[in-house]
């Protein structure tokens, strides 16, 4: 029985290899990618960005303007995702099953909830742009959309998982439903729900530079400003900013993390 487990799993592996290699072979030829030229010239990109893609004392002098947007794009996509957390709360009370009014009010939220996720973050922006053109606007609208229909999800998931024995004891005194959100569902669930809000967060501060292409803001803006004008100095400075700073984030994000949990 064990060598019959075996055997199939290594088939089922192998046809999977299999289709694989033959997508990326169509592919391939579909498209006339020169598989050669691609790897070659992997050396002459890293050969051009240590000549060209690096901090000079000019870069050095636009830093106090690049941390200005940098600035600017941490907080919007911080309140962007902060908002969006709250009424993603609100609507995962609805949709949980242990805390919903009914089952229509549960299958309601969790397609919404759908519909907003699987939505990209690319096409909410160009969507936006429509109605608010490029703005902070549209970024900030761009970023909430995607946190909540995300954090929605989340936070159905969390209340779904939490111990039901408080909400059972709760409801076998009478309590009303505030009265079990309060002080038996939110109490459990918080310490969950604040660390995908942080990880929101930390997605929304590396997307933010995304949207700030599209939208003309921010961070994103001001290196696609620099790349295209070929002050390629200055935006390797702003690439550098980036990274330091989702770094920081992370390491506070995981120490907060490891105190609440």
């Amino acid at each position: 029985m064990p060598a019959d487990i075996f055997a199939r799993r290594f088939n089922n592996g192998l046809v999977f290899f299999l289709s694989v290699a033959a997508l990326t072979a169509g592919s391939i030829l579909i498209t006339q990618y020169d598989v050669v030229a691609g790897f070659t010239s992997i050396a002459k990109a890293f050969a051009w960005g240590a000549h060209n893609f690096y901090p000079d004392h000019h870069a050095m002098a636009r830093l106090p303007e690049i941390l200005q947007k940098l600035w600017q794009t941490v907080l919007m996509s911080i309140a962007a995702t902060t908002v969006a957390a709250i009424f993603a709360a609100f609507m995962a009370m609805l949709g949980s099953r242990t805390t919903r009014f009914n089952a229509l009010s549960s299958i309601l939220v969790r397609g919404l909830a759908s519909v907003f996720r699987n939505i990209p973050l690319v096409a909410w922006a160009m969507i936006l742009m429509l109605a608010f053109s490029q703005s902070l606007v549209t970024g900030y609208l761009a970023l909430f959309f995607g946190s909540f229909g995300f954090l929605t999800r989340a936070f159905i998931e969390t209340v779904d998982e939490a111990s039901l024995d408080a909400v059972e004891a709760l409801r076998a005194t009478g309590a009303g439903y505030f009265a079990i959100i309060f002080q038996a569902v939110l109490p459990s669930c918080l310490p969950q729900m604040v660390s995908w809000l942080l990880f929101m967060i930390d997605t929304n501060i590396r997307d933010a530079t995304l949207v700030g292409l599209l939208t003309g803001t921010g961070i994103g803006f001001t290196f696609d400003l620099y790349y295209k004008s070929f002050h390629f100095h200055e935006a390797s400075l702003v690439v550098i900013m980036i990274v330091i700073t989702i770094i920081v984030i992370e390491m506070f994000s995981n120490y907060v993390r490891r105190i609440i949990l």
